[in-house]
């Protein structure tokens, strides 16, 4: 039997293989038995009709269930012909079906020949062909990747976290991305803000961010927002999203962006870089803390300058960027474990990773047990977050 050590290219020399047409015409004219040995999820997304269903790991103890005779031309194919070979090749040497073969490129060269495969329905032939690594993945599939197809994820700041947020969310395939930033390109920004160029220096960064958003994936379906978030706008903008990442550059906005979260009940993936250090949390509401319970207050400015004043190194906005990305697409396709109550903190000069728990305040004043059912009436009014952030008691 090959093993999946052996090269490929052996056990194709010990076996027969036939060109899909060929393989097609003994299908419908001699009766010849045609074997998918993919995984289901790959047969989700595109497959051969008349074909049975067989993964690769099954085939050994399925095969006389489907063809008792040995003598029966039995015909196997995969994604490209190479798991179909070693499958050929197990089923001539150790089971003694002579007359197996391997369809060489699979159903990609069955496609190619212009034969007939069923495909996937919502995605569209581009479109399979763009995220079929995507799809190829039993995690995220067809239906992952059409959930992500139809999310709507909010950026707030176009910046340093926002440009490598924006560009991989783009290239995965997110439908909708919004992105809220009132600043201009500056050179300054072109040493970690990526999505922007030369060329763009004193373009406002929501364009500068869609036109290199465009340029990627015109799938994406771009929503400028170009204006700073504040207690009049903030319910309006992230009530058309499902996501929201937090990028922003300041307390008060990062403050206001997690009471309105909470009042929409809005997940939020909030990050932060200083010099060669970062985090990063993701934020439910109501099923884990939210950024009060992280930060009840703010920390004194000479503990938090900005990265204006104390410097940040380029790539440091693109792991931590990336690592939100990853987050957005966990929520939005329903993968894996997301960032809820813990607290990933990156060392960038020593490459560590360190992960906090973080534990709901019943306290917090904001979504704890006590924090009361704001009225419709008051939905829209915050407290005065500049002067809580600079210390000062709210309506002092």
């Amino acid at each position: 039997m090959a093993t999946v050590a052996e090269p490929i290219e052996l056990v194709k020399n010990r076996i027969e293989e036939v060109d899909p047409a060929s393989a097609q015409r003994e299908v419908e004219s001699d009766g010849a038995l045609l074997i998918d040995v993919r995984e289901p999820h790959e047969w989700d997304e595109a497959h051969v009709a008349g074909a049975k269903l067989v993964p690769l790991a099954t085939v050994a103890e399925r095969i006389t269930e489907l063809a008792p005779d040995r003598a029966q031309r039995v015909l196997l194919f995969c994604r490209v012909g190479n798991r179909s070979a070693r499958a050929a090749d197990s089923l001539r040497g150790e089971l003694g079906y002579e007359n197996a073969a391997s369809v060489a490129g699979g159903i990609e060269a069955w496609r190619s020949a212009g034969l007939q495969v069923i495909e996937a329905e919502g995605l569209t032939p581009e479109q399979r062909m763009r995220y079929s690594r995507h799809t190829l993945l039993p995690e995220v599939g067809i239906d992952g990747q059409l959930k992500l197809l139809d999310s709507k994820v909010l950026l707030i700041g176009a910046g340093g976290l926002g440009a490598p947020s924006a560009f991989y969310l783009a290239a995965a395939g997110v439908g909708t991305l919004g992105l809220v930033d009132d600043d201009v390109v500056d050179e300054s920004n072109l040493q970690r803000q990526v999505i922007h160029n030369t060329e763009r220096v004193g373009m406002p960064k929501t364009e500068s961010a869609r036109l290199s958003i465009q340029a990627l994936n015109p799938d994406v379906k771009v929503v400028e927002h170009p204006t700073r978030l504040g207690p009049d706008n903030i319910l309006e903008i992230i009530d058309q999203y499902d996501i929201l990442v937090d990028g922003a550059d300041n307390f008060p906005t990062r403050y206001l962006l997690n009471d309105a979260a909470v009042r929409l009940r809005k997940p939020v993936v909030s990050a932060s870089i200083l010099a060669f250090d970062g985090q990063v949390s993701t934020f439910v509401p109501y099923e884990g803390p939210c950024y009060r319970c992280l930060y009840p207050v703010p920390p004194p400015p000479e503990m938090a300058p900005s990265c204006g004043a104390a410097g940040v190194l380029g790539v440091m906005a693109g792991v931590m960027g990336l690592l939100q990305a990853n987050e957005v697409i966990k929520l939005a396709a329903g993968l894996g474990e997301p960032l809820v109550g813990r607290l990933l903190l990156y060392d960038s000069l020593g490459t560590r990773f360190t992960e906090l728990k973080v534990k709901r305040d019943p306290d917090c004043p904001i979504c704890g047990a006590a924090a009361a059912e704001i009225p419709e009436s008051e939905m829209g009014k915050f407290p005065d977050y500049e002067a809580f952030c600079a210390g000062v008691p709210v309506g002092a």
